[in-house]
């Protein structure tokens, strides 16, 4: 099949989006109410994404919520399952924060790839914008002064949406 890009070029350009869940942290740590999030990092160039290059960090408890989000908004359209938080006090932590990063990412990647949760606004919010979760849900039921769009853009210009990752 490596003859295959070269049909392409003719063509629509094939629509690739990236999401890669990286670079686990503890914030807090030592203190009760330490949390480890994640560096999500999409690259893509499909025009579903306002923004075609971002980094957010989200922690696992904001994951959680999005699956519920998509899920009742997707109806019977299965949305791809976490990895559970049991291990959480399974082995060092170390393993237990590498344990967690690999099945994120897979269901990010499944998720993305769906038409029906592409089109759920509070997705493009999670990955393409720093907004906590109640502004989320503020933002995509109107209650906010920025429209999704807005908020991603912003957020995207404000530099910490851009990553030099080339």
């Amino acid at each position: 099949m490596g003859s295959g890009c070269r049909m392409l070029e003719n063509q629509e350009q094939e629509e690739l989006t990236t999401v890669r869940v990286q670079d686990p942290r503890i914030q807090n740590e030592g203190s009760w109410n330490s949390y480890v999030d994640y560096k999500i990092f999409l690259h893509t160039n499909s025009k579903a994404f306002t923004a075609k290059t971002s980094c957010v960090r989200r922690r696992y408890r904001e994951f959680v919520w999005l699956r519920k989000q998509l899920q009742k908004n997707a109806g019977l359209v299965p949305v791809p399952e976490l990895p559970g938080k049991s291990t959480l006090f399974a082995g060092s932590t170390d393993e237990f924060i590498e344990g967690r990063v690999t099945p994120p990412c897979l269901s990010l990647s499944r998720v993305v790839q769906n038409v029906v949760l592409l089109s759920d606004s509070q997705l493009h919010l999670f990955l393409q914008s720093q907004l906590p979760v109640p502004e989320i849900e503020a933002c995509v039921q109107g209650r906010s002064p920025l429209t999704v769009t807005e908020a991603i853009l912003r957020y995207a210009m404000s530099n910490c949406g851009w990553v030099q990752e080339e």
